[in-house]
């Protein structure tokens, strides 16, 4: 969650823990404070739905990484067969040249997906030059392992940026909840110096402070850090 949208969600869950505290008999008001409710609860969710979809792509970029380094054994193993069966099948010199491109997933994939390919296809010419069954199976698991790692980082990226984009919107919704419910509170508490401060203060965004800056004696003064009225 960006600090934008946490401090917006903060200041909702402070505004709410308040309005139960302090209910309200006036009509419209506990619709308010459900409508409330809701989004602080949604945008938990939605939290929860960022934060597993970065899990997935911390997940994929570490199975990822120990795939490659395990699959440089079958690689060396095809390419060193696919040498020594080139003295007989010329064209077997190029199939087995493993030139991938380091800093892109998509690009090791498809190299070694094409040196598999190549090597199930030529397996029984392969196989007179020393190639290992046990080895090549091995690299087919591998490069299935590495494809599902690669889409396990794709659908957690695309979580991740969803749940962003709707914890902005609903962070949105909440601050103009709480502005809608700000007028009804300053109202009701004028003549109490006391919960009037405690709502001031629960409905407040406060933002970072800058270097040098003490955050508690931040103030007010823009839509972003400011009573929600």
């Amino acid at each position: 969650m960006d600090a934008h949208s946490r401090r917006r969600v903060e200041m909702g869950t402070r505004a709410l823990e308040f309005s139960l505290a302090h209910p309200d008999s006036e009509p419209g008001t506990a619709d308010v404070v459900a409508r409330l409710q809701q989004l602080i609860a949604r945008a938990k969710a939605t939290a929860a739905a960022q934060r597993d979809g970065l899990i997935q792509v911390h997940a994929s970029r570490s199975q990822k990484e120990n795939l490659r380094r395990a699959m440089q054994v079958p690689i060396e193993h095809l390419a060193e067969v696919g040498r020594a069966a080139a003295r007989e099948e010329h064209e077997l010199g190029k199939a087995f040249r493993f030139r991938p491109d380091a800093s892109t997933h998509f690009a090791f994939r498809t190299a070694a997906r094409g040196m598999a390919t190549a090597a199930q296809q030529h397996r029984e010419i392969l196989v007179k030059y020393g190639l290992s069954p046990s080895v090549l199976e091995e690299f087919l698991k591998q490069i299935d392992q590495f494809e599902e790692a690669l889409v396990l980082g794709n659908e957690g990226r695309a979580a991740h940026v969803g749940a962003t984009r709707e914890l902005r919107a609903v962070s949105t919704e909440i601050f103009r909840t709480v502005r809608v419910m700000d007028g009804r509170n300053r109202q009701r508490f004028a003549d109490d110096a006391q919960l009037l401060g405690s709502w001031i203060s629960a409905s407040t965004v406060f933002r970072k402070p800058q270097p040098g800056q003490d955050p508690e004696e931040e103030t007010p003064g823009s839509e972003e850090a400011r009573p929600a009225a």
